[in-house]
């Protein structure tokens, strides 16, 4: 067994390498070009996301998809991601993880946009879309499709249900001296009563639970921040030097490359944000909208408010609090931050972790689901659901690293395929925000969404 998870820990070095985070980011500043920096609309597409009422065809509100899309990204990577990329790669790796989500925008635009422009409506009258749509009905890969959605429910299994009920289980036990199998039933209990109900129910729990959630650990890290505002100016500075010169030993810090800020940075920036990985497209076909362009908008969103909002400033905290030149690391080194503001720091980090972390196990569950709808046909997604929930309880009561080191590389294949698609054709991206967007069409009807009753070949049974 401890053979096993040192390969699949290798193997998971090697696919989360160079070539892989190259990929990314090279996609990510292609398509920042491409569609003439489609950052600059971040006013618009905000605005656009607040709006919670029924504008087109969908089974949610556009708002709806962008709080379960947050709800799957916005997880432990939000806070212990960061203090390991800080940890290993010094302060500078802050500014890269921030470009991350800058230029990731693009990105997380161009494949809601492809979900939306090909996703169809199933035998039950529900939508169907990502990246395994768009490789069938854009590409005309269905093998490409497979692999995908296959790639998808490994993954969902794993980061998105085990991992985290893990993650809850453990924090709690140590924080409260609760047994891991109170724990696990009530959060078993609580995902059965909120994804039993569907799409439907997820987004409604998702609308109220994510804003509540970023808003409380977002004060909560304003708060620790002006208590330390004298050093602020220091850290800015310490941060942006540190990116392009890297950082020398200090304390208990070994020190850190300009190489290890770069790749740290941008693999936990990548890694948070999920731009180019596939899975939050899959709820933004869901949406109701007009046409592809306003819910790209929307869902091009996600990116800012998870990596150059909640990432940036969890990093600010770290590294103004100092204590990452002490040799701490991940959880310690939260910890040891949040500490800083006595009674009240602990509560932000623990609230802040317990409400990440299910709302993951939320958001990844329709990812699955729809990954398996594909596979299989609707038939197949009620036993999904009980099969999801019973994995909260095993998770919770079992670690299982190498459920981990599999999942983490499934996560980083999901990219390959998709990015495939995404370059292929973001000519289509680019026609599409031409006649929406640039031509300021941007309240224009889509053409209906294809039902596969006129058309069997785009949802398998």
């Amino acid at each position: 067994m401890q053979t096993l998870e040192a390969w699949l820990g290798a193997a998971s070095d090697v696919v989360w390498g160079w070539p892989m985070l190259a990929l990314l980011f090279g996609t990510h500043i292609f398509l920042t070009f491409r569609l003439r920096f489609i950052q600059g609309y971040l006013g618009k597409a905000i605005r656009l996301s607040l709006k919670r009422g029924r504008e087109g065809s969908g089974d949610i509100s556009q708002f709806g998809a962008l709080t379960t899309a947050l709800a799957a990204t916005i997880g432990t990577g939000n806070i212990v991601g960061v203090a390991t990329a800080v940890a290993a790669g010094g302060p500078g790796a802050v500014l890269w993880m921030w470009l991350t989500g800058v230029f990731g925008v693009a990105t997380k635009y161009a494949e809601a946009l492809l979900a939306v422009k090909y996703r169809v409506v199933n035998r039950d009258g529900m939508m169907a879309g990502g990246p395994m749509y768009v490789l069938e009905r854009g590409l005309g890969q269905r093998w490409l499709g497979v692999v995908f959605a296959l790639l998808t429910a490994v993954t969902a299994f794993g980061i998105g249900n085990m991992v985290q009920a893990n993650s809850i289980s453990q924090m709690v036990a140590t924080t409260f001296g609760i047994s891991p199998w109170w724990t696990g039933g009530v959060m078993t209990v609580l995902t059965a009563v909120v994804i039993l109900g569907g799409i439907k129910s997820i987004a409604r729990i998702c609308e109220a639970l994510v804003p509540f959630m970023a808003i409380f650990y977002v004060v909560g890290c304003l708060i620790l921040l002006a208590m330390e505002w004298h050093r602020l100016p220091h850290t800015l500075s310490l941060i942006v030097q540190s990116a392009f010169t890297g950082h020398a030993a200090v304390g208990g810090f070994l020190g850190a490359g300009m190489r290890e800020a770069v790749r740290f940075g941008i693999a936990r920036g990548l890694f948070s944000n999920e731009s180019g990985l596939g899975s939050a497209p899959i709820v933004a076909a869901a949406a109701q909208t007009k046409n592809p362009v306003r819910q790209a908008l929307v869902s091009s969103t996600g990116t800012f408010w998870d990596t150059v909002v909640v990432c940036a400033i969890t990093g600010l905290v770290l590294v103004n609090s100092m204590e990452w030149t002490k040799g701490l690391v991940g959880a310690e080194l939260t910890h040891a931050a949040f500490a800083d503001l006595p009674v009240v720091g602990p509560v932000v980090l623990t609230v802040g972790l317990l409400t990440f972390v299910f709302s993951t196990i939320l958001g990844w569950s329709y990812y699955g689901e729809k990954a398996v709808e594909y596979l299989a046909g609707a038939r197949a997604v009620p036993p999904y659901r009980w099969l999801w929930v019973a994995m909260v309880l095993v998770g919770s009561v079992v670690t299982l690293p190498i459920v981990w080191s599999f999942a983490d590389i499934a996560n980083a294949l999901m990219a390959v395929p998709n990015l495939v698609a995404l370059l292929l054709l973001s000519g289509v991206a680019v026609a599409e925000t031409r006649t929406y967007l640039w031509s300021g069409n941007l309240e224009a009807e889509a053409p209906p969404v294809d039902n596969p009753e006129r058309n069997s070949k785009e949802v398998p049974e």
